[in-house]
């Protein structure tokens, strides 16, 4: 493989744009690649990375810093990967979070397979996270990047040691997007001044439920609402409608705010209660990666994240086994949601992380 050679991912974004701008100034031989992954819809999305547009606008970034161009056909791992989980995951009365999904099967596995099929070393991508090689530790590292208002480091904790090693972010080192753009305007790219993709690449209007209720291959049913001493308070639309902390869109009138504090899909009841029924210190994780460490032998102090846009806080992370971690929050944090992702913090480097399994009482 060639050392010099690499696929860089293009979703039509400033992002993508400037970063294959800067593999090319850097010396690489960049080959650029738009992953298809979900046209059959039609979706039109402004920022959206998987629309025909998106493409387009990609094709013409390659054109004009003149790299070879590709449209890779990933429908069917996606869908597999990416779609059927979110569904499913739905089902079970949790939350997922498909980006993640996304980057762990999509960008950093199947992408990265298939390019070094091409002759390429590297693969590379417009995240906002930075990749360094630890001699102490005899690993490769994930950090923060220098943007903490862009770092997208919460939604990379799955990577592995190998993809790490193949791997190239060159936006890590921007403190700010808008640095990102003044290239992209310099260069006279069309993608200088688009937006940010915001939602979920498939789902049409953000609207969940009904992307769900048209795709599953299980039927969507009422149900109970249920408050937190077993009694029945109301009749819900079906779970995939709610997740925890949800306040609006209950339609329950109960002389104070209510929320939804649990999901059983066994019994297909949402559990409701007062705000502070909402928060926890404790929590289970299953499915650990871990980037920083070879294994977690004793309890370990750091910082943890459970959701994208969540602030950190400090916690102890304990070993169950190899699969799975208990978490102990110092102090109470909002909306423990199954299907989430935590994520491990020491300083702005990666630990790790895995998915929430259950918030304990």
């Amino acid at each position: 493989m060639d050392k010099k050679k690499v696929v860089i991912g293009m979703s039509g974004g400033v992002d993508s744009s400037v970063a294959a701008y800067l593999l090319k100034e850097q010396g690489y031989n960049v080959i650029g690649v738009t992953m298809q992954i979900w046209q059959d819809n039609g979706i039109e999305k402004e920022g959206g990375c998987c629309s025909l547009s998106a493409v387009e606008d990609a094709r013409m970034v390659a054109n004009k810093l003149d790299i070879p161009f590709y449209v890779m056909n990933f429908k069917d791992i996606f869908k597999k990967r990416v779609i059927d989980y979110f569904i499913d995951e739905y089902g079970k009365g949790r939350t997922p979070n498909p980006c993640i999904a996304c980057n762990r099967y999509i960008k950093f596995e199947e992408l990265l397979k298939r390019s070094n099929q091409l002759g390429a070393y590297y693969v590379a991508t417009g995240h906002y996270g930075k990749i360094e090689y630890d001699t102490n530790k005899d690993r490769y590292i994930l950090k923060k990047s220098d943007s903490d208002a862009k770092d997208q480091s919460y939604a990379l904790y799955n990577m592995t040691q190998e993809q790490l090693k193949h791997t190239l972010m060159p936006l890590g080192n921007f403190d700010n997007k808008e640095k990102v753009r003044d290239i992209a305007r310099e260069l006279g790219l069309i993608v200088a001044d688009k937006k940010d993709s915001q939602e979920i690449c498939f789902v049409e209007d953000d609207n969940y439920s009904k992307f769900i209720q048209e795709n599953a291959d299980y039927k969507i049913k009422s149900g109970n609402f249920i408050d937190i001493n077993g009694n029945t308070i109301g009749k819900h639309k079906g779970i995939t409608n709610y997740t925890i902390g949800q306040r609006k869109g209950l339609g329950l009138a109960l002389g104070k705010p209510a929320y939804v504090t649990d999901i059983d899909a066994e019994k297909n009841q949402v559990i409701i209660g007062d705000n502070s029924d909402v928060y926890g210190k404790e929590l289970i994780a299953e499915d650990i990666n871990l980037i920083s460490i070879d294994s977690l032998e004793s309890p370990l102090k750091v910082k943890a994240k459970i959701r994208y846009n969540s602030q950190s806080s400090d916690a102890y992370l304990i070993p169950i086994d190899d699969d799975k971690v208990k978490i102990i929050f110092d102090e109470s944090v909002r909306a423990i949601t199954s299907g989430q992702s935590v994520v491990f913090y020491d300083n702005d480097v990666i630990v790790g992380g895995g998915t929430i399994l259950k918030k304990l009482k």
